[in-house]
């Protein structure tokens, strides 16, 4: 890197720091040494193990105040000022775009909380068990997440997804109307509305109040993986010559069953894309394109308005063998013939990089660590984490490899890709050079402590929320 590029580097780290120390109000230099301490973090396994981080300057009852009075509740009237200014921060460190579209990434996470019985509003989730036979399910919560998905260019390839807003799912919401309410305020922004907007979602959001939400914005396609069980059909049209019967008009053709080759017809539009793995192994990818394609709607969302584009992923070997099941793949929206097939694959691949944002944050960042019993402490603690992980974002050009004796990989690898786990390593090094906003700290007074004899009143259990139940799990007998 030259001097010219380091420098501007430099320049745009600081820009990032200073609209996010603008942006934070409460305690907003305790929070910004927080989110330093937990971006440099190597040893912490605890949130107040990060009060012996050097670049936190406090004691850990800081911390704590910290992170309590970061945000206010939703109910309060500044509470959306707060969101949009750090919602505008964040937004300003993604580089522009090459292409003619931005491209955006919706998932929803869990975070178990099993054992906290004084926690409200905990519901049954969906959590991976490694354990064959068991059933993927826990208690606790879960938190939708919206991240902007920058050029591979701009990222060396290295998956790195901008964490632009994250938002827990009350129970008596399903994570698709919370992603709703979430992208709706993204899609207002002037941020983003210069180009063509591509979001890309995994199985869980091909439903019809998530689909139907966002057909109605123009600038905007949807990209979402389906369920090889799923049945389509293909755009009724009318023989011009027939003539006009009593009843309801008919809107779908024939059934495209995805299970049922015997229902294809022949695609639309067929790409052959060759790629080598890392270990040198030929593929071929071939993606196919069924265009008009429609789905059945329901009272509220009629889908015969809004066709679709539906692609089948196979993935062969030099012999023409089938090596994966096939995936398949809607593109909806009014402008989705802007994209083509390759686009919409390669747009859908780059989702993955989210997992590797929610992997390293659970990890690394302390994310799912944070065992309060308040619920608005752990939504600003979930928030804090994702702000952790723009400042290492912000910060990967200034990052050098710092490998370990026995990363013998490091050293020899003069073109190392700089990874969040590398910039992380590194981010007590970059902010002991370029300094921090916040000052040295003071002690004001010496606290008195509680009052001899003062007993604090216990907390309230609260159930577990059984959706689609009124009853909760407790009041529920065996038969």
């Amino acid at each position: 890197m030259t001097k010219n590029e380091t420098a501007t580097s430099v320049e745009e780290f600081l820009v990032w720091r200073s609209n996010l120390f603008q942006g934070l109000k409460a305690r907003k230099e305790t929070i910004i040494e927080l989110l330093d301490a937990l971006s440099s973090n190597q040893q912490a396994h605890s949130v107040v193990e990060l009060s012996l981080n050097p670049l936190f300057r406090r004691d850990y009852n800081s911390l704590y105040r910290g992170i309590q009075e970061f945000l206010p509740t939703q109910t309060d009237p500044n509470y959306e000022q707060r969101i949009e200014t750090l919602f505008s921060a964040v937004s300003r460190t993604i580089p522009p775009t090459s292409k003619h579209y931005n491209l955006f990434g919706i998932y929803t996470t869990p975070c178990p909380r099993r054992f906290a019985e004084t926690l409200a509003d905990k519901t049954f989730i969906h959590y991976p068990n490694p354990i064959k036979g068991n059933k993927p399910i826990n208690i606790g919560h879960c938190y939708s997440v919206v991240c902007a998905l920058p050029d591979q260019i701009d990222t060396e390839k290295v998956p790195w997804a901008v964490p632009l807003s994250g938002e827990r799912v009350p129970s008596k919401h399903k994570g698709v109307n919370q992603g709703n309410q979430q992208l709706k305020k993204i899609w207002q922004s002037s941020l983003f509305s210069d180009k063509l907007s591509v979001l890309v979602a995994d199985s869980d959001y091909i439903q019809k109040d998530f689909i139907g939400e966002q057909v109605k914005h123009e600038d905007v396609v949807t990209i979402t993986r389906v369920r090889s069980d799923r049945v389509f059909y293909r755009q009724f049209i009318r023989d011009p010559n027939q003539a006009k019967t009593s009843g309801h008009p008919r809107w779908d053709g024939d059934k495209f069953d995805l299970k049922d080759d015997q229902t294809w017809t022949e695609p639309d539009e067929v790409h052959h894309v060759p790629f080598t793995t890392k270990k040198g192994r030929q593929l071929t990818v071939t993606i196919s394109g069924w265009k008009q394609m429609l789905m059945r709607g329901t009272k509220n969302y009629k889908m015969n308005n809004h066709p679709f584009t539906l692609l089948q992923i196979v993935v062969r070997d030099q012999e023409r063998n089938s090596i994966w099941k096939p995936m398949w793949l809607i593109v909806i929206g009014s402008r989705r013939d802007e994209l083509s097939l390759v686009d919409c694959y390669q747009c859908y691949r780059q989702r993955y990089d989210m997992e590797h944002l929610f992997r390293f944050g659970k990890q690394r960042l302390l994310m799912t660590s944070y065992l309060t019993p308040d619920v608005h402490h752990e939504e600003n603690w979930f928030k804090l984490t994702l702000l952790s992980y723009v400042n290492l974002w912000a910060a990967r050009k200034l990052a050098v490899v710092l490998p370990r004796d026995w990363e013998q990989y490091l050293k020899t690898n003069k073109s190392i890709k700089i990874t969040p786990s590398l910039v992380q390593r590194d981010f007590s090094r970059i902010i002991t050079t370029l300094g921090t906003f916040a000052k040295f700290p003071k002690r004001r007074v010496f606290s008195s402590g509680r009052i001899k004899g003062y007993k604090k009143a216990p907390r309230t259990r609260h159930d577990v929320i059984k959706k689609g139940s009124k009853k909760s799990t407790k009041n529920l007998k065996a038969p």
